[in-house]
């Protein structure tokens, strides 16, 4: 088997939504990513948006003085390209030699100081979350004696990040009390964040008491002929799409299903998680249902507007961007100004945009981001 191989993809993507249950999981997910990537040592760090230093939410064995030192000592500005990760687009990987020339890393304190004496040569970075309170970043640190980074191995982290993000997001609503996956119903029913068990039509096959309230309130959260249903059309077939999905394989999920935006006009905000429950993992217990559907009504957890039209319509985050602003009244070529591209590049982008949103003209966008509503309304939009 290939090491970046579709099938190593699956596997660990199978792992880390494991995860979601079994946090202990996460050491041996790292193991197998750093395996994978050909790393020396690979870590996913958590950091408020306040701060400049994170904390390691997990990571594969390494000399755990030097680890300490890292976190304490360096902060974005000090480690080469990852304040480019910090500022730059979601799942999108950052290799410190496509950032910079091998001479000028060489000359860094943080190379002379700390990687050189490891034995270490240079890092690839991915943001994997970022929400109005956080930031999430996974990061493979290469050993002397190996070729850079390749092309292959970047697209290969950057195929894990949506995954990644779906389930730390999914893991925050759980912290608070775990699933026994053998009394799955019975631990359900205890957890305060709603749950519902779906098939691969998005048929309820069980929701937790915290689920049936929202029922009763009729929302966020809707059940219609059984069916699991949101009051915005939109955001349930997208809902229902993500659900179809996750009964499939749990790699093809990507990004759809990640923090969809559910709340109807007037309601406070909410959020809709989907996690596939593949068979041959630990999440099976969970089966038949294909799919368990997590409700977050924490504002802070609320992706922020780009991230949203990513999820809803399979966006680049270049596309996001366009969308948005094309989507909120401005003309092309002021975007274009705003955006810092040329018009042949945004006109590139907006082709794009209408075949994935299956509309034909920007009147069409601004009636699309008008029907989305409140969650594309954040401040500074």
């Amino acid at each position: 088997m290939e090491r970046l191989s579709r099938e190593v993809l699956s596997s660990i993507v199978g792992d880390i939504y494991d995860c979601v249950l079994n946090p202990e999981g996460w050491t041996g997910v790292m193991v197998r990513i750093t395996e994978t990537m050909d790393a020396a040592y690979s870590t996913i760090a958590l950091a408020n948006i306040e701060g400049n230093h994170g904390r390691f939410a997990a990571r594969s064995p390494w000399d755990a003085e030097q680890m300490r030192v890292l976190q304490e000592d360096y902060d974005f500005e000090a480690i080469p390209g990852l304040k480019a990760v910090v500022v730059g687009d979601i799942d999108t990987p950052v290799a410190t030699l496509s950032h910079m020339s091998e001479a000028e890393l060489q000359r860094t304190p943080f190379f002379q100081n700390w990687a050189k004496p490891q034995g270490l040569r240079e890092g690839c970075i991915i943001k994997f979350v970022h929400t109005q309170d956080r930031i999430g970043l996974m990061g493979c640190t290469t050993r002397a004696d190996r070729e850079i980074i390749s092309v292959e191995e970047q697209r290969f982290m950057a195929l894990l990040s949506p995954h990644l993000r779906r389930a730390s997001l999914i893991g925050d609503l759980l912290d608070q009390a775990r699933v026994t996956a053998s009394l799955y119903r019975e631990a359900l029913d205890h957890l305060a964040v709603p749950i519902v068990l779906a098939s691969a039509t998005g048929a309820i096959l069980h929701a937790n008491g915290a689920a049936e309230q929202m029922f009763s309130a009729q929302g966020p959260i809707l059940s219609r002929n059984g069916l699991l249903q949101v009051q915005n059309p939109m955001a349930s077939r997208a809902l229902l799409e993500a659900i179809a999905r996750a009964g499939t394989a749990d790699a093809s999920l990507g990004a759809r299903g990640i923090g969809l935006p559910i709340s109807a006009p007037g309601q406070p905000p909410a959020v809709a998680y989907v996690l596939p429950l593949t068979e041959g993992t630990a999440r099976a217990a969970f089966r038949p249902a294909c799919a368990a559907i997590f409700v977050s009504t924490t504002t802070s957890a609320s992706p922020l507007p780009e991230a949203v039209l990513t999820t809803l319509f399979d966006l680049t985050p270049a596309e996001a961007r366009v969308l948005r602003l094309i989507g909120n009244g401005l003309s092309a070529s002021k975007s274009a100004l705003s955006l810092g591209i040329g018009e042949n590049t945004l006109k590139t982008h907006l082709n794009r945009i209408f075949a994935k949103t299956g509309t034909k003209r920007q009147a069409d966008l601004v009636k699309l981001v008008s029907n989305i509503g409140a969650p594309l309304a954040a401040p500074g939009s």
